[in-house]
């Protein structure tokens, strides 16, 4: 007798085109193949083909790009990850979701609020989905600090700190502001989404702080290599943001929500990603790793999003909001004065 078929659905599987190869594309990319069963790469593209070709063939995508457009064009791709520098994002989006691709773009979603609105409408007017790579919201650390806050563990929150260095020097090109937006703009981005997001309050006002104290040669780029950005939040709380280029023991992240009855501190603190702070001890659980497992699960978000036909948990808007931030922390540091969030006008970054 011939077995009855199987009506069962069976997953989808999501169809996905990489745009951009340097080191986070290549991380995304090892991510979503490996990572991601309900998701298949299937072409890669970049303005070095060299360099697309070498990442398609370690990742089994069969086809390789230089035109963006081109990738865009196939009809068998639902869903593009952008992975580019930062000037680039509004057009590739806003041609990405013409061409009715789903996106996830690495953040800042733009440089300018223009640039933001822009691709928050293409997508709209194409009704796709867009998702913006602030990865450190999927990091299980950060997610338990951010139950424990809402669960009223520490009170309620009246000082946010964040601490966020990188090892070494960007590159000079990369430095410039119309490339990367600048230290602030492009390192501080993270630390402006998670305030109003530990926070649970927007940020009102700025002031800045910097120099190239490590790095001269950054200020011919118009750049600089330490800063700290101090925040006023709507609700009254008050926040300090310590930014540097040059922490040459390493990568260093950590971040502190203090409170009425207590704090959450997430970092390389006694070993642990999580500590919870009350007025007597401490304590917190051991989870090795940073990051990884957050760009791990971003990625897989954005595909169960598609698949399932669901509203990514960090939009556009979101994304828009913390680029706010960051062009008025850099207009406070140029102008030398604090800058009121409500001074902006979907305007330039100076």
């Amino acid at each position: 007798m011939e077995a009855a078929p199987d009506d069962r659905a069976q997953p989808m599987t999501v169809r996905v085109g990489l745009v951009g190869v340097g080191r986070m594309g290549s991380v995304l990319a090892r991510h979503l193949v490996n990572g991601v069963p309900e998701a298949s790469l299937v072409a890669i593209a970049d303005l070095d083909r060299a360099k697309a070709q070498a990442l398609a063939s370690q990742n089994g995508a069969a086809a390789v790009y230089v035109d963006p457009l081109e990738l865009f064009e196939r009809r068998d791709i639902e869903a593009v990850l952008i992975v580019t520098p930062t000037d680039t994002h509004p057009a590739l989006v806003a041609a990405a979701a013409a061409a009715g691709k789903h996106v996830f773009v690495e953040k800042p979603l733009a440089l300018t609020l223009d640039g933001c609105e822009r691709a928050i409408s293409a997508a709209a007017a194409a009704g796709v989905k867009l998702q913006v790579g602030f990865m450190r919201r999927f990091d299980p650390a950060y997610r338990e600090a951010k139950g424990k806050i809402e669960q009223g563990a520490i009170g309620r929150p009246t000082l946010f700190k964040s601490i966020n260095r990188d090892p070494v020097r960007t590159s000079l090109e990369f430095a410039r502001r119309e490339s990367s937006g600048g230290l602030i703009m492009d390192l501080g981005i993270h630390d402006f989404d998670l305030a109003r997001w530990l926070m649970g309050s927007e940020v009102a006002r700025v002031s800045s702080e910097g120099g190239c104290l490590a790095y001269p040669e950054l200020a011919e780029a118009g750049d600089i290599d330490n800063a700290v950005v101090n925040l006023r939040f709507q609700d009254g709380a008050v926040g300090n943001v310590d930014l540097s280029r040059n922490a040459v023991y390493g990568f260093d992240s950590r971040t502190e929500v203090l409170g009425t009855s207590g704090a959450v501190v997430v970092g390389r603190q006694r070993e642990s990603d999580l500590m919870l702070l009350y007025a007597k001890g401490a304590g917190g659980p051991t989870r090795p790793g940073r990051f990884d497992q957050a760009y791990l699960e971003e990625i897989r978000h954005f595909i169960d999003c598609v698949a399932h036909d669901r509203p990514p948990s960090v939009t556009g808007s979101e994304a828009r909001l913390a680029t706010a931030i960051g062009i008025a922390a850099t207009r406070s540091l140029d102008q030398g004065r604090p800058v009121e969030l409500g001074e902006l006008q979907a305007a330039e970054p100076g």
